[in-house]
């Protein structure tokens, strides 16, 4: 697939500059099948993949436990893998030292399609059970859903960060900020084209606008967008992480992943060549990628460095 260089252009009251060059070097490794949405464990990282999630380190795969059909970005929590489970409409609990399933919730899955975020935060952990707008609240002490937040349709993308519980639409396009003691939305911010995935970290809310190929910074105190940039002509269908005083960006159209300065929004690095979808988890020691259509896993040491 040819490589494409795009001219990251600031809006609103950020600013921008093109891509400086950035020569990290990958470890990669062949994933068969289907590696897609990635959560981090310690030195490891677990793969969503088809019938399966695996379990995989720098020297090669350590687990594997069959899931019917695992879709979306998947939350490590309580010595816990917490899968979405698209076939069965369930929240799955595996265990991370035995590699078993311990529980089945039936949450219900609000996006049999697979795009969607199971998070951990406030004791509790997040799903989006249904496209009318509804997200579940699982206690993981008894694996049972405590409470059903009331949310836009269509809210299928989580965030637990900064304290809130944050939920794109897609559809309405819009972020809301839900207050996680009285399990309701207490602030609602209009997005632009297509909004996806996003995370809370590095001091705002991060959404990917994936239809318009922005990355929009969401301000904590007044809750309005306050600055755009343009990363690549679509996001369309990324990942998105932060860390390191910096915002990771995986994309599919013009390389595998984009470094943003979370201060200025200056485009820092652009980093591989362009791998078809996939996901992206950050961590102090590396960065880790799929690319599914390619059938990799890749680990990019020294995050440090990229984009310095």
């Amino acid at each position: 697939m040819k490589t494409m260089t795009w001219l990251a252009v600031a809006l609103g009251t950020g600013t921008a500059q093109a891509g400086a060059p950035a020569t990290p070097t990958a470890q990669v490794q062949t994933v068969p099948g289907f590696a897609d949405f990635l959560a981090v464990d310690g030195d490891t990282v677990w793969a969503t993949n088809v019938g399966r999630v695996e379990q995989w380190s720098r020297h090669g795969k350590r687990a594997e436990v069959a899931v019917a059909h695992p879709c979306g970005a998947m939350a490590v929590a309580y010595r816990s893998l917490w899968v979405a489970n698209c076939k069965d409409q369930t929240l799955d609990r595996i265990d991370l030292k035995s590699a078993r399933i311990t529980a089945v919730i039936p949450t219900g899955i609000a996006n049999p399609k697979g795009e969607l975020n199971v998070v951990a935060g406030a004791g509790s952990i997040w799903v989006a059970s249904d496209a009318k707008g509804t997200i579940a609240r699982v206690d993981p002490a008894t694996n049972r859903v405590t409470a059903s937040v009331q949310t836009n349709p269509d809210a299928f993308y989580l965030a637990f960060g900064l304290g809130s519980l944050w939920a794109v639409s897609g559809t309405q396009q819009t972020l809301q900020k839900i207050d996680p003691a009285s399990n309701r939305v207490v602030a609602t911010t209009p997005l632009g084209r297509e909004p996806g995935f996003l995370v809370a970290g590095e001091g705002a809310v991060w959404v990917q606008e994936q239809g318009d190929g922005t990355l929009a910074r969401i301000d904590l105190a007044s809750g309005a967008v306050s600055g755009r940039v343009k990363v690549d002509e679509t996001l369309k269908y990324g990942d998105i992480d932060a860390g390191g005083g910096k915002v990771w960006l995986r994309t599919t159209a013009g390389q595998t992943f984009v470094v943003v300065d979370p201060a200025s929004l200056a485009i820092k690095a652009r980093v591989g060549t362009a791998a078809g979808s996939g996901a992206l988890r950050y961590t102090r020691a590396g960065v880790w990628t799929t690319a599914h259509n390619a059938h990799t896993l890749s680990w990019w040491p020294d995050p440090a460095a990229i984009g310095r």
